[in-house]
């Protein structure tokens, strides 16, 4: 292959990424949105159509890394910089990969935020099932057995009530 047609597909490949990284951020958005609004129908269908885009997203690497084995090259970071180097010594492409990086990074963001909500609310849901359980430690209202509540319910003394 030469350096101009690899060159020309590595600018396709990051052309094609980075409008796929834009449709995810968007998924994720609504994703996040459905999310707060516990909207499970919605969440499924958005999940499904993320789950599309991503698959897109590793066909294009897939393809990206069968351009670093045409050169012999690996196929990781250092392999994609070889390669770059060879077919793009001017860094014609170094815009678009900032872009796409940039991207690449507000997708990571987003989907980190709808993880921790998603988490969250599980533990939030873990929380009040173990107080209904009784087996959280740490729950205001758990069973006593009854040495602990006869130790917490020891009598004074005796009470004595007179009338006149």
């Amino acid at each position: 292959m030469q350096p101009q047609a690899c060159r020309e597909q590595f600018a396709r490949h990051l052309s094609d990424e980075t409008a796929l990284l834009i449709d995810l951020e968007q998924q994720l958005q609504r994703e996040h949105e459905f999310l707060a609004a516990n909207d499970i129908e919605g969440l499924e269908q958005a999940s499904g159509m993320r789950q599309q885009t991503v698959a897109r997203l590793l066909r294009l690497d897939e393809e990206r890394r069968g351009l670093c084995r045409v050169r012999n090259l690996p196929s990781d970071a250092a392999g994609l910089g070889e390669l770059l180097a060879w077919c793009d010594p001017a860094g014609s492409l170094a815009a678009a990969q900032a872009l796409c990086a940039t991207h690449a990074q507000r997708c990571r963001e987003q989907n980190e935020r709808n993880g921790a909500l998603v988490t969250a609310r599980l533990n939030r849901v873990s929380s009040m099932l173990g107080m209904m359980e009784g087996s959280n430690p740490g729950s205001t209202y758990q069973p006593r057995s009854s040495a602990t509540r006869a130790a917490a319910y020891q009598p004074a003394g005796r009470m004595v009530s007179t009338s006149a």
